[in-house]
C-alpha cells in the first residue's frame, strides 16, 4: 500500500512541520488553495479567528483512503500545538451538481449538521473542541 502524501509531504514530515513558519505559509495563505492528498484533490481554505481554527472544505474530488481522517488528525495536532480551543469544520457537500452520497453519509455519522452561514450558504458543519 502506498503512503498517503499531502502536497508531496508524508504524514510524518507534516507532523514535524507543525508549528513552523513553513507550515504556516503552506496552510494560511488567506485564500482558497487546492490540496492534493492521496488520490483526492481538495479545494480548501484555512484561517484562525478568536483562538479557533476554521477549515472550509469547498470541494473534494476523489479520495476514499482516509484523507479526511488524516486531515482531521493533522488539524487536531496543529490546534493543540497552537493552543486553539476548537476546530470549526465547514464541508460544502450539500449543493454540488453531483453530490457524493457516501461523503454525506459519513459526515452525518460523524455528527456534522447542515447549517447555513453568510458567504458560505448551506454546508455540513461541526465544531470540535480541542482536547488532548
Amino acid at each position: 500500500m502506498n503512503e498517503l502524501l499531502i502536497e508531496g509531504y508524508s504524514i510524518e514530515e507534516l507532523n514535524n512541520l507543525i508549528g513552523s513558519n513553513e507550515f504556516e505559509e503552506l496552510i494560511f495563505s488567506n485564500k482558497p488553495v487546492v490540496v492534493n492528498a492521496g488520490s483526492a484533490e481538495i479545494l480548501a481554505q484555512f484561517h484562525k479567528e478568536n483562538n479557533e481554527l476554521h477549515i472550509d472544505l469547498a470541494h473534494i474530488d476523489g479520495g476514499g483512503e482516509g484523507v479526511l481522517i488524516t486531515i482531521n488528525s493533522l488539524a487536531k495536532k496543529y490546534a493543540l500545538n497552537k493552543n486553539f480551543i476548537a476546530i470549526n469544520w465547514y464541508v460544502n457537500a450539500t449543493n454540488c451538481a453531483n453530490p457524493n452520497q457516501k461523503l454525506q453519509r459519513i459526515l452525518k455519522l460523524k455528527k456534522y449538521e447542515i447549517k447555513t452561514f453568510p458567504n458560505k450558504g448551506s454546508v455540513f458543519y461541526k465544531k470540535d473542541f480541542v482536547t488532548e
